[in-house]
């Protein structure tokens, strides 16, 4: 009567079909041989060692530290313990933009570098000016406010006189001399 139907196009097919559902079949079975869900509640506990790191074997309870509850602080350091000469801070200006009047100190205590802005002046300042600053929290961290310019007091220094300024010295006394005697 007629030709098959099925042409060697369609057979293809389904042998592609045929052989990803295995794929998928074993896959499956793979999954669930390995799954976790089968495990004991002891295999899937992690201790923490006493430097921080994550073990599997339960710390030793003879290293175990007692520790007193009232030496455990809760929060924040209070603020009123710090004088108030620790509070102004000297600093070095990295970056100031006059047009948009804002710029970065560097502190030299802790080589953090600090929001500043225009408002925050005193004096006005420039890039490399050595300032002292007091800093406050603002919406994104610390600012620099009362900024004024820092003028370091250089101790005197005392030259000794080197063999030359002492010849010009000896010279000049002799020539006062001279002129003395004459009048």
């Amino acid at each position: 009567m007629g030709r098959s139907q099925e042409t060697s196009n369609k057979k293809e097919k389904e042998k592609k079909k045929l052989k990803k559902k295995q794929e998928k079949e074993l896959k499956r079975k793979e999954r669930k041989a390995n799954s976790e869900k089968g495990k004991s509640f002891e295999d899937m506990l992690a201790y923490v060692d006493e430097n921080g790191h994550l073990t599997d074997t339960p710390p030793d309870p003879t290293k175990k530290k007692k520790i007193k509850a009232e030496d455990i602080q809760l929060g924040a350091t209070k603020r009123e313990d710090i004088e108030p000469e620790d509070l102004v801070r000297k600093g070095t200006v990295t970056f100031f933009n006059d047009s948009k009047g804002y710029g970065f100190i560097k502190d030299h205590a802790n080589q953090e570098s600090i929001f500043v802005h225009i408002n925050g002046l005193e004096d006005e300042v420039g890039e490399g000016d050595k300032v002292s600053f007091e800093t406050e929290m603002g919406q994104k961290g610390l600012n620099a406010v009362n900024v004024k310019l820092y003028k370091e007091e250089k101790p005197k220094e005392v030259k000794e006189p080197n063999e030359v300024e002492q010849n010009q010295e000896k010279e000049s006394e002799v020539d006062q001399e001279d002129e003395d005697d004459k009048e």
